[in-house]
This record gives C-alpha cells, structure tokens and sequence, in this order.
C-alpha cells in the first residue's frame, strides 16, 4: 500500500475537475465518480492502483507518457482491477461515459 502522496500535477481531481469528482474519501480509499461527454477529452493524469466499476458501456482512448495509446472497452456492470498508471483518456463513442473508481492509498 502506498502512502506517498501523489503530485497535484498528476492528480485528476486537480487537472480534470470537469470530469472527475470526490464521492468519499479515508485513510485506505477515495472514492472518484467519473463523467465524460460524448467525444470529450482529458488532460494527462494519473491514478494509484484502482478498482473500476463502469456503469455505462463504452470505448476509449487511453494515451500514455511516451506517446502510445490504445483502446480499452467495456460493458456496463463490468469490474476491473486496474493498476496504478498515467494516462490522457479520451472517450470515443457519441454518449456519455460514467464510472466509479476506487483508488488505494
């Protein structure tokens, strides 16, 4: 378990507030509701070993620090273990995307 605070720089509540928002937070967890438009875009960030429930289906674009990307998907209902990673995600379908996920500390 990390306890190393991450860089305000990095964290999406600080550089993507439109799209990221704090639904709880303790000493283990914070807890992030995550809203995408249709086709809208985030800026680069990163998030501690996580655990994701989306509850929309959808397609994404993740780009990563050394410039590769790649395409995730998902149904809705689905969970996954995610670990920790810095990404640019970029939501490809025309409807909305919506998740919530909940980063270790």
């Amino acid at each position: 378990m990390s306890t190393a605070p991450r860089a305000a720089s990095s964290d999406p509540i600080t550089v993507d507030s439109k799209h990221y928002n704090v639904e709880f937070e303790n000493d283990r967890v914070r807890v992030l509701r995550v809203r995408y438009g249709a086709r809208e875009k985030s800026t680069m960030h990163s998030h501690p070993a996580c655990f994701a429930v989306f509850l929309t289906q959808n397609r994404a674009r993740f780009t990563f620090p050394d410039g590769r990307s790649e395409e995730r998907s998902w149904n809705a209902s689905e969970t996954m273990s995610m670990p920790p990673e810095a990404h640019l995600p970029e939501n490809l379908d025309d409807k909305p995307l919506e998740l919530v996920l909940v980063e270790f500390k």
